[in-house]
């Protein structure tokens, strides 16, 4: 990341999903800011007028795979095939792998046409049982300088992310934090 320790990175995984993903570019458009959108490609195949809309707003693009596979479980050729396919629609150099796992192996193997960018603060806004007050207070208790911070654009995360991610980014910019996109 890059060293300038009054950032933080908003970055939302799992869409493009229509309304949810759209309700989210309309609030970063609203407070003037910059996100990173990990995209799920097929997702991005469904809804491409929602990803063409994330890119024409000067947020940054991350892949998350085709099918959002978990990278423990699925043989590493069927997740690298899976990585191939999603570059067909989303052309990036950063990835974040599916939950958070991805075999040492394969990582390896990323490394030169990828940086992976994981986390520091999980609001668990997908969890239902998890209330849009604690989402809220997991960022928080949790954010510091240079923090990438995870909310989901999904219709699981969508309850919990309407609440806190107005909040968080209202408490964040309080605080004097730059909200910014991953840039590589």
């Amino acid at each position: 990341m890059p060293n300038d320790s009054s950032k933080v990175f908003l970055t939302f995984d799992d869409g493009p999903i229509p309304n949810v993903t759209e309700w989210v570019l309309d609030t970063l458009k609203y407070y003037n800011i910059k996100g990173t959108f990990f995209c799920v490609g097929e997702n991005v195949k469904k809804y491409p007028e929602i990803f063409q809309r994330i890119k024409k707003e000067g947020h940054a693009i991350g892949c998350h795979t085709f099918n959002h596979l978990n990278g423990w479980t699925t043989p590493s050729h069927i997740y690298l095939d899976n990585i191939i396919e999603s570059e067909k629609f989303i052309h990036t150099s950063i990835l974040r792998p599916p939950y958070g796992k991805i075999k040492l192996s394969l990582a390896k193997q990323l490394r030169n046409s990828y940086k992976i960018i994981m986390w520091d603060v999980l609001t668990k806004d997908y969890d239902n049982n998890v209330t849009p007050e604690e989402c809220f207070q997991t960022v928080v208790n949790q954010t510091s300088s240079g923090s990438i911070i995870v909310f989901h654009d999904s219709l699981k995360a969508q309850k919990n992310l309407k609440d806190s991610l107005p909040k968080s980014i209202e408490y964040l910019l309080n605080k004097g934090f730059k909200l910014d996109k991953i840039a590589f």
